[in-house]
């Protein structure tokens, strides 16, 4: 039976959502910072792992 990628992947469980309606117009810019901040790292991370699997593939076509 072949493996699929997902199967290597971790289980990550959804994250918390916060409640915005406690927080303040700053908190809620904040807030925007952290998101795209982690939106960029995230960008970042699928990058090196299309490079990674697409020199994988290359080795063994």
């Amino acid at each position: 039976m072949a493996m699929d990628e997902e199967d290597l992947e971790p289980l990550q469980r959804k994250a918390k959502l916060r409640d915005l309606t406690v927080m303040s117009i700053e908190g809620l810019e904040d807030y925007i910072g952290l998101l795209s901040n982690e939106i960029e790292r995230t960008k970042v991370a699928i990058k090196a792992k299309e490079s990674a699997r697409q020199g994988a593939e290359s080795v063994f076509k």
